[in-house]
């Protein structure tokens, strides 16, 4: 079960205080016809609206009640995609629901619990933390969902290069010949060989303590990223309700995400650079190449 639902990495939220329950809980529905992801993801928008009527009750009583049906509602969303892989029910339509709704549901929420602590206080300031709130969410989703892209270019573009060169593309061919690479230049040659790791390869090689981070992390499924949208979401609408500081726990947990999203934009604009540099590099090996193997070619007069 565990094999088939859980996701490779995951935040440490995720794998820590949610999985445990909602993999029990797939195992005892996703045998009936009627539990779909789509379904699922609704429910948890269901639920997302009742903690936020809680949440704008804003009585201590009713925070703490918010907060735990939130975290009800998360473990119901984690529990549509795990649904989805376990029964090959996962759709295209699913996945962008699953995003638009959560992205509904923490707008909702978040005025529902600095709107009602305004009401109470009059305080302006919960105002301004419910703003940056929405506006770290987005900011964090959208951020991620760019660094993704310009990834999967970088990877393909080196891919496309690599193969779109006869000449490269046999070093690496099913029956490839290692003295082919003997006078390649051991960058040139890692690019050639994994041209889709090329740029991730070289970054880790120049920060290693993050690699180790990284590998440690791994082995419990946990991602590196350590707080992501999901941390600051639980902080903002679990541990604020639940200890009190509504005003507080979202700052310190903003300020956090907002420094390992600069990390992974300032990660971004090294891998960027490293690809500037093996598409140089590829050029250059394509041009020492092929006037080898035109002469090598080259019919006797």
């Amino acid at each position: 079960m565990q094999s088939r639902t859980y996701k490779e990495r995951d935040s440490w939220w995720t794998v820590f205080l949610v999985d445990p329950l909602a993999s029990r809980l797939v195992w005892l529905v996703a045998r009936y016809p009627w539990v779909t992801p789509n379904r699922l993801t609704l429910l948890a928008l269901l639920l997302g609206l009742v903690a936020a009527g809680a949440f704008a009750a804003a009585t201590p009583g009713w925070l703490i009640v918010g907060a735990v049906i939130f975290h009800l509602s998360f473990v119901v969303d984690c529990m549509d995609g795990k649904v989805a892989r376990l029964n090959g029910t996962g759709s295209l339509f699913g996945a962008w629901l699953d995003y638009i709704l959560d992205r509904v549901r923490v707008l909702i929420c978040t005025i529902a619990l600095m709107g009602g602590q305004y009401q109470v206080t009059g305080d302006p300031i919960f105002l301004v933390v419910g703003g940056a709130v929405v506006f770290l969410d987005m900011f964090r989703y959208l951020n991620a969902l760019q660094l993704g892209q310009v990834k999967n270019t970088m990877r393909q573009a080196l891919a496309q290069r690599t193969e779109a060169s006869p000449e490269l593309a046999a070093m690496v061919g099913a029956d490839y010949d290692e003295e082919l690479l003997t006078n390649v230049a051991p960058s040139t040659a890692a690019v050639i060989q994994r041209p889709e790791m090329a740029t991730e390869r070289d970054f880790r090689s120049r920060f290693t303590g993050f690699t180790r981070l990284r590998d440690l992390l791994i082995r419990s499924r946990v991602r590196v990223h350590l707080i992501s949208g999901i941390e600051f979401q639980m902080a903002v609408f679990i541990i604020a309700p639940l200890t009190g500081a509504v005003i507080a726990v979202p700052v310190v947990a903003g300020a956090l995400l907002l420094a390992f999203e600069f990390l992974l934009i300032f990660k971004l604009w090294l891998l960027t650079t490293s690809f500037t540099h093996y598409t140089q590099v590829l050029d250059e090996q394509v041009g020492e190449f092929l006037p080898a193997t035109e002469a090598t070619a080259a019919p006797v007069p």
